[in-house]
Formats: C-alpha cells, structure tokens, sequence
C-alpha cells in the first residue's frame, strides 16, 4: 500500500512507482453557477501541462474528437474546469484527440454529436437537457422542455450504443439521475458520499494487468477525495472492476454503507457497440495535476474512443 506526501495526488511508494502525495486542498464546497466556477490560475496550468502524458500508449485509428462536456444543474465541482483543460491538453499533446469543452446542449443534436468518436462528462451532473429555470416556466414552456430533453436523450443512447465512447470522471455518476437507461449505460449511479473530499481513502486495484490501469503497476495508494458508494444498477457481473475502495485500510466508522462493502470507483464495460470508461476520483482540483492520474484518465479515455485494446468483460 502506498503512502502520500505533500503534493501531487497519491500516496504511494515502491514496485517501480513513484511516490504519490496526498491531494492538498478541497475543492469549494459552496454551490456555484457554471458561470462562478473559477478556472485555474497560470501556475496551475503550468502544474497540469507539467503533469499531462508526452505520449499516447495507443496510436489512433484514425483522428478522434471528443466532446468535453462541463454542464451541471446543480452542484458544480470546482474541479470542473482544472479536469476540462486536463483532458484538452492531453489530447492537444499526444494527438490522441481534438477536444471541444462545451457545456451547450446543442452539441447533442445529431449532426453535431455525430462530428465527436466520444463523450467526456467532466463531473456533468443533472437532469442537463432541462433549462436550469424548468420549474418556473410555463406549463407550455415545460412541455417544449421535455420534448427537447425527451429527443437528445434518445440521440444520445443511440450514439452510445452504435458506438460512440462514454468517458465519465467523478460527477459524471449523478448525469440524468431520473433517467434510468443512463445509469444501465454508464454501469452504476451515484448512491452517496460517505467519505467527504477532506478524507483519506485507501484504493485498491482489482487487475493489476488491465491496461487502464496499468500505470499504477497493481500497488494500492491512498487519497484524499471524496469517497463515493454506488447503487443499482451498478454491480460486478455488470461491468468490469478495475479499482475500490479497501476497507482494510480506510475508516469504515460511517453510516449507511453497503451491506455487501463492495466500493467499486472504476470500471469499463460496453454498451451496445460502445464503451465505457468511468472513474470516481477527480473531486479535487489538485488531482488534476498529478501525472499517474492523468495517465490514468488517458488510458480510460483512449479505451472509450476504441483505441487502447483492453478486455471490458463482467469479472464478477
């Protein structure tokens, strides 16, 4: 098991891996609108771009896009846009691929979804095709609402299981919450945080040998973030596991924890012809910045996209 210092994320020491630190500070826990999120600062993008892969460890099939999608109709992690620019300069670096941030609804019409091989929710949580203001509107102005929600949501199943990829990154897990076909898509839903982001969490992996996670070279680490527990449909024989939670070495002295202490965090799987990538970590800004992370999120990302062979079969 690893131990964290002071800076970067991790806490780690040994099998070849370099040592990882403990997450400094929490990420703000005061709601905000999307437009009151604060980006980071210069030195905080010389730290991402420091941390940010030089090289891909797939070579693309062909040129990829991805949408980097940051909407939220509710609470909004602060680490929004430190994951956003992450994700874009990994891309811009390695050529992985081109990403457009947005969060505009209207990427998801079908003649622009289509132009993306993927989807990134960077902490996108919601119902996000409703209008923030939906209660206040007319009853005709709802029903316009819904038919707007009720169409994108079935473009955005067929892109998934036609193929297109679904990466999802900490508050991705609370997307579409009243939408169950979203939840069967992404393999779980958000249950809640029993762990606030304040709070060391010991990760263990759960196959060592799976290239997604394979930069952590199958050592435990510890870090400070919130620590999430999901509901259905999440389950082992749905997707595949690849981190959790170890209650040996984290405080399990909480309430309302899962009867079964099975904390999954990350996990891939297909849906129809897609896949799906999905960790939990990324609640604060400063994970953003560690390097073992970022090729971490790279890696999920390329599997989504169709480029990093990996296997995404159930393990139960």
């Amino acid at each position: 098991m690893q131990r964290m210092k002071p800076n970067p994320p991790f806490l780690g020491a040994g099998a070849g891996i370099a040592v990882l630190a403990a997450l400094a500070a929490l990420a703000s826990s005061a709601r905000l609108d999307a437009a009151e999120a604060a980006g980071p600062t210069a030195e905080e993008l010389r730290k991402i771009a420091s941390a940010v892969p030089a090289k891909a460890n797939a070579t693309p099939a062909k040129p990829r896009r991805l949408l980097v999608f940051t909407l939220c109709r509710g609470y909004v992690h602060a680490s929004i846009p430190y994951g956003a620019r992450a994700v874009e300069l990994m891309g811009e670096r390695t050529g992985a691929f081109k990403a457009t941030i947005s969060d505009d609804i209207a990427w998801f019409e079908p003649e622009k979804l289509k132009q993306f091989d993927g989807i990134c929710l960077v902490s996108a949580l919601g119902e996000l095709f409703l209008p923030a203001d939906f209660d206040k509107l007319s009853a005709d102005k709802q029903a316009e609402a819904r038919q707007t929600d009720t169409r994108l949501k079935r473009v955005l199943l067929e892109y998934l299981r036609s193929g297109g990829g679904l990466a999802g990154i900490h508050g991705a897990s609370y997307a579409f919450y009243q939408w169950p076909e979203f939840g069967e898509a992404l393999g779980g839903l958000f249950d809640s945080h029993p762990w606030n982001a304040t709070e060391k969490i010991a990760i263990k992996i759960d196959e060592p040998s799976h290239p997604v996670v394979a930069v952590f070279q199958g050592v435990g680490f510890e870090i400070i973030d919130e620590g999430y527990q999901f509901k259905d449909p999440y389950s082992r024989s749905r997707s595949r596991v690849l981190y959790s939670l170890d209650p040996s070495r984290t405080d399990m002295n909480k309430q309302g924890l899962r009867a079964d202490r099975d904390f999954g965090l990350c996990w891939v799987r297909r849906f129809g012809q897609g896949r799906v990538f999905y960790t939990a970590l990324g609640h604060n800004s400063e994970e953003f910045w560690n390097p073992l992370l970022l090729r971490h999120i790279l890696d999920g990302i390329q599997f989504s996209l169709g480029d990093l062979a990996a296997p995404a079969e159930p393990r139960p």
